[in-house]
């Protein structure tokens, strides 16, 4: 039975104080996250609990809680009544705290003052702990990108080791991957029904989209008599060998897109389960989640600003989803290849809204999503069937369909609300499809850049660029010439600022040295490059642990620290240079691996690859140099700080 909403109030509550201004006595849910709070749709803690008061539950937030010493913050507010939902926040929190060449940052986009320092490693785990330490026998769901990736075995980079799910480690009740609006809100519902009918967690978690729990063997048939069933490699097969960790992503990946079947993971004397992953938001239900009355800025109890916040405060996040499916971004697999677009009616009120906001200054600052122009994409096929890893790669799919005239139309109309002075697209533009209407991408150019165009072109390299899922690097040189022939229509000087990456699986020296070649043969210095991060659940970081293509062909990996900063360097600035200058004195890791079984044989430069070693717990990177941007208009959730979307 639906329960009657609540009047939305002006932030969620954070302390016993704030609830009782409300009237609220007690809790339904808590949610915790590893961001401060700020309340506008582009972070997902916020945005989860406007749709839980949206839907009747009392819901509060602790927001960076002091996770050294006892559960005080946690408990602030009182056991809630039904579950705590956990998340690390919008950026995987070991992605939050390393570079790319392990050093600790000192800065967090996403916390008061731009500070680092207040979220743990591996927040998701640390934070379950605490709300059972605070509330015994609680139910706990984890969501977010950092439990997501994790929800099955994983090769977990930080550590150079295979991790079993991160449901164990937390010992939580269940993870909510992907996009959990539907799950959050049916867990609500279903541990509501449990409280006044009686039963089993067990047979509500069962009944959820997008999750994935533990069960022993036996209880599978129990609870899934007539389920199709996807059956994961078990963790200790992927353990004794790591070729299976590549079948067990491909698996995952089409769990994920086909959206049809159970999948389960055997792992010691239990199995992981996962239902799928459910529709999603969409149509009306997607506009009524974004129609909600965010106040769109920090809760008043901050007295620093937060840089993330400022960020995203001019941006409109216009879709979900991203068809790409490149082999080292996590998107896809969080938000799945199903683009789920608003309606431009939704888009132009949340413009009207956007004007009256405190301290906007007429300039909306991104109109976009994971890519910026898939919007309104659609699928003309039977995505339930489909066996393809990607919508656009090796070539579009012919059953993917999307008006890049529209997009345009959209962002026209954003233009003409009043008090909106000038509209920019500041997420990454999707070459590929742009290309496929010159008219509407010479349209685009011409009014809507500001100056930069941001594009991922990741290589040069078309082998590589295969092992990336990524379009070959003819696209960008097309893309190229149309955007210098309509900024020259249109009397601008206009930058394309690609994005490109080093020390990916099979990128060797040399095919870094000929991307710096084309490069500088144009006069170009590129400065936003990235190493190469193997982020858990990924193609890539497969590749990466099982030392193949996806194959199975070995690939050269450039996994130890020398290799990789001399990789990096080739594009990198002067400080990467110096990195690689004191990398070449590092006598503890090699310089890169073959996989096992390949040959060893010596290298054009004369050194013998050899497995690096394991780095005794020092954090690993984030996935690209710079700030990270809101959930929407970067791959921060996919690819780490700075990182834009899907171009």
């Amino acid at each position: 039975m639906a329960r009657t909403p609540l009047t939305q109030p002006d932030f969620l509550p954070m302390t016993r104080a704030e609830m009782d201004a409300l009237g609220w006595d007690s809790l339904d849910v808590l949610l915790v996250t590893g961001d401060a709070y700020v309340d506008h749709p582009s972070f997902g803690a916020p945005l989860l609990g406007r749709w839980l008061v949206a839907h009747g539950y009392k819901t509060g937030l602790v927001a960076q809680p002091r996770w050294e010493g006892d559960a005080a913050d946690m408990a602030a507010m009182g056991r809630p009544r039904l579950f705590a939902g956990v998340t690390a926040g919008s950026l995987d929190s070991m992605l939050a705290h390393y570079t790319a060449f392990r050093k600790k940052r000192s800065d967090d986009a996403y916390t008061p003052g731009g500070k680092a320092g207040a979220r743990p490693n591996r927040a998701a785990i640390v934070y379950a702990n605490l709300v059972r330490r605070a509330f015994p026998g609680l139910p706990v769901a984890l969501g977010g990108i950092e439990a997501s990736l994790r929800r099955v075995s994983h090769y977990d980079f930080w550590s150079n080791a295979l991790r079993r799910s991160v449901l164990y480690d937390a010992k939580a009740s269940l993870v909510l991957y992907g996009m959990a609006e539907t799950g959050v809100l049916a867990l609500a519902e279903g541990l509501d029904r449990l409280e006044d009918e009686g039963g089993l967690l067990a047979d509500v978690l069962a009944g959820l989209p997008g999750a994935a729990f533990s069960l022993k063997p036996d209880e599978l048939p129990q609870r899934f008599p007539q389920a199709d069933v996807l059956t994961l490699p078990a963790h200790e097969a992927i353990a004794a060998d790591p070729k299976r960790l590549i079948e067990a992503t491909l698996t995952l990946e089409r769990h994920v897109h086909q959206n049809k079947q159970l999948a389960v993971q055997p792992s010691g004397d239990r199995l992981t389960v996962l239902t799928p992953p459910g529709p999603g938001l969409s149509g009306k239900t997607l506009d009524a989640l974004y129609a909600l009355p965010y106040s769109r800025r920090p809760h008043p109890s901050y007295s620093l600003p937060i840089p993330a916040a400022d960020m995203i405060r001019g941006s409109l996040n216009i879709h979900r989803g991203c068809a790409g499916g490149c082999s080292f971004c996590t998107l896809a697999l969080h938000q799945g290849r199903a683009i789920r677009s608003r309606s431009a009616a939704s888009v132009l009120r949340e413009a009207a809204r956007l004007v009256d906001a405190p301290g906007f200054d007429g300039s909306v600052s991104d109109v976009g999503g994971p890519s910026a122009n898939m919007w309104g994409a659609r699928c003309r096929g039977d995505m339930a069937a489909c066996q393809r890893p990607s919508c656009l790669t090796p070539t579009i799919c012919k059953h993917f369909a999307v008006d890049q005239g529209a997009f345009v139309d959209l962002l026209e109309a954003v233009a003409e609300v009043p008090g909106v002075r000038n509209v920019r697209v500041a997420s990454g533009w999707r070459m590929d499809l742009a290309l496929a209407d010159e008219a509407a991408l010479g349209r685009m150019v011409r009014r809507f850049t500001g100056g930069q165009a941001k594009v991922a072109p990741e290589h040069q390299s078309d082998r590589v660029l295969r092992l990336m899922r990524k379009p070959p690097f003819a696209v960008f040189e097309r893309f190229l010439k149309v955007f210098e022939r309509e900024s020259g229509r249109a009397g601008k000087e206009q930058y394309v600022v690609p994005y490109l990456m080093s020390a990916f699986p099979g990128c060797t020296l040399e095919d870094m040295r000929r991307m710096a070649e084309w490069f500088a043969g144009k006069g170009w210095r590129p400065n936003q490059v990235q190493c190469f991060i193997p982020l858990p659940g990924t193609a890539a970081a497969a590749m990466y642990f099982a030392g193949t293509d996806l194959g199975g062909q070995p690939l050269f990996i450039a996994d130890a620290d020398a290799e990789r900063l001399r990789q990096h360097a080739v594009l990198g600035g002067e400080r990467e240079k110096r990195l690689a200058g004191q990398g070449k004195g590092q006598s503890d890791r090699g310089p890169g691996r073959h996989a096992p079984g390949a040959s060893a044989s010596p290298r054009r430069d004369g050194t013998s690859p050899r497995q690096g070693k394991a780095d005794g717990g020092r954090g690993h990177p984030d996935a690209r140099t710079g700030k990270p941007g809101p959930r929407h208009a970067r791959k921060a959730d996919s690819r780490g700080p700075g990182r834009k979307h899907g171009a």
